[in-house]
């Protein structure tokens, strides 16, 4: 005879689940221990976004200000490992919270240890909190691409750090918290669409807006400086990703196997999309860069519809999100602003994109999956009005992100000292020289004097070569012994 299982239920007595000197606390996880094992494996395939974004954010760089973007991809880490543990876990995901912000019953993640999450009865508070915590680390990675080759490094921090605390967190808890307003009218976001990407792509916007264009911004063309560091960051985003929806559905479920294939199916549906419309836009020429903002495009749109839609409906969406983000390739210019990583393009346009199919795709035959009564519908099923609801959740998130990203930036700008820009003569030589004791992405190809007056703060004077090198000049140059 089989015995039933006895899902675990919270305790408002035992708030952190239990003292484990005197009870089990394992012991009411009996049976669903699989789901939360389930959840960390997919917590460390999360975690490899974070190395892919340094790595494609560098690879897209001037090769002379690569470190930078490769060095803040990992320094976000230490910043919101600190904020979340802080407070971030608490003002997101509090059980007593507010419709638009938590509260500080979590601080310090006080009873945040062995009780059933608020996400998921079969996944411990700690698991849960581990889980998001990479969600905010891989949304403060993104916003990084905002302060391309003229942001300086501990500003961009300070910034990340304000950001998360009041742009990240309110909207992770509109979407994903029982409490939030946007849960309560019914908005569907399976793996992050509005905290994680459409947010990040209006905050990058604002942080393009804020630092103001590059010098040399529309007087030479800007290329990626290494095609090879891009394939190997997008092949990290890639692989990362199937963890970041495969997690989101909270168990381990045949509606979180579907979410995996969705991914593929998005990724790979929106390389198609972005690289044929390239393609046919360029002389009909192949782009390695297409092929990966194509497969960036995709997973982006994929992301809040993986949990909802059957896997050919998931094709459609990532093929429309790779040919919307492709038609709009000169966004950023149209609106006079440098966002040379095309943040809000792939981000915060295809973050939308996403988010309206999956109002139109969602059926309660993928959601139902999860074998705990999750039935969600999109207008496909009949309902609407999901479409609605969508759309008043896009305009929300991408405005409140925008407004408050661009508060927070100009405060910054405006604190003495601060100085949210570098300066025009260490934008000419390029971040890594100018901030960093590494040597360049690349070889630089300058005799050892030259780069060691140049580490030492002497000023390099020489032109600026396509892939943004320096090239100095003959009198620049030591005669050598």
């Amino acid at each position: 005879m089989s015995t039933e299982l006895t899902m675990p239920e919270y305790n408002d007595s035992m708030p952190a689940g239990g003292n484990p000197l005197e009870i089990n606390v394992n012991a009411q996880y009996s049976g669903f221990e699989f789901n939360y094992v389930y959840q960390v494996l997919m917590g460390f395939f999360v975690f490899l976004i974070i190395p892919g974004l340094g790595l494609l954010y560098g690879g897209m760089s001037h090769r002379k200000s690569a470190l930078s973007m490769i060095f803040q991809s990992f320094a976000v880490i230490s910043v919101v490992v600190f904020q979340w543990m802080f407070w971030g876990f608490s003002l997101t995901f509090s059980r007593t919270s507010s419709s638009f912000i938590g509260n500080m019953d979590n601080f310090g993640l006080r009873n945040t240890m062995a009780a059933p999450s608020t996400g998921s009865a079969v996944i411990p508070d700690i698991v849960f909190c581990f889980y998001q915590m990479l969600f905010a680390m891989c949304a403060a990675a993104i916003v990084i691409g905002g302060a391309f080759a003229r942001g300086r490094i501990i500003p961009s921090l300070i910034f990340l750090f304000c950001w998360v605390t009041i742009v990240y967190c309110p909207i992770a808890l509109w979407t994903w918290n029982a409490n939030g307003w946007a849960y309560q009218l019914g908005v569907l976001d399976f793996a992050g669409g509005s905290p994680v990407h459409m947010s990040t792509g209006a905050a990058g916007l604002a942080y393009a807006l804020v630092l103001g264009k590059r010098k040399n911004h529309g007087k030479e063309v800007h290329k990626p400086h290494n095609i090879t560091m891009m394939f190997l960051g997008t092949s990290f985003i890639f692989v990362g990703w199937l963890g970041f929806n495969g997690g989101s559905g909270l168990n381990a479920s045949i509606r979180s196997m579907v979410a995996v294939f969705n991914t593929i199916v998005g990724g790979s549906m929106g390389l198609v999309g972005y690289t044929v419309l390239s393609y046919f836009k360029h002389g009909r020429r192949w782009s390695v860069k297409a092929a990966c903002e194509g497969v960036i495009a995709g997973l982006v749109g994929i992301t809040p519809a993986a949990g909802y839609v059957q896997p050919w409906l998931a094709a459609v969406i990532g093929i429309l999100t790779g040919l919307g983000c492709c038609s709009l390739e000169g966004i950023s210019n149209w609106m006079q602003i440098d966002d040379g990583l095309e943040v809000f393009k792939l981000h915060g346009i295809g973050g939308a994109i996403g988010s309206f199919c999956t109002g139109l795709f969602a059926t309660s035959k993928i959601s139902a999956l999860d074998g705990l009564g999750s039935e969600y519908s999109g207008a496909i099923d009949g309902h609407g009005i999901q479409v609605g609801y969508q759309l008043a959740d896009i305009c929300a998130t991408l405005s409140y992100s925008f407004v408050m990203s661009c508060i927070l930036l100009l405060i910054l700008k405006y604190i003495p000292y601060m100085g949210l820009r570098v300066s025009d003569d260490a934008e000419a030589r390029g971040l890594d020289l100018d901030q960093f004791n590494d040597e360049a992405v690349g070889e630089w190809d300058l005799p050892f004097d030259v780069h060691h007056s140049v580490n030492n703060g002497v000023a390099l004077t020489g032109s600026s070569t396509p892939d943004g090198s320096m090239t100095p000049k003959k009198e620049d140059v030591p005669k050598q012994a």
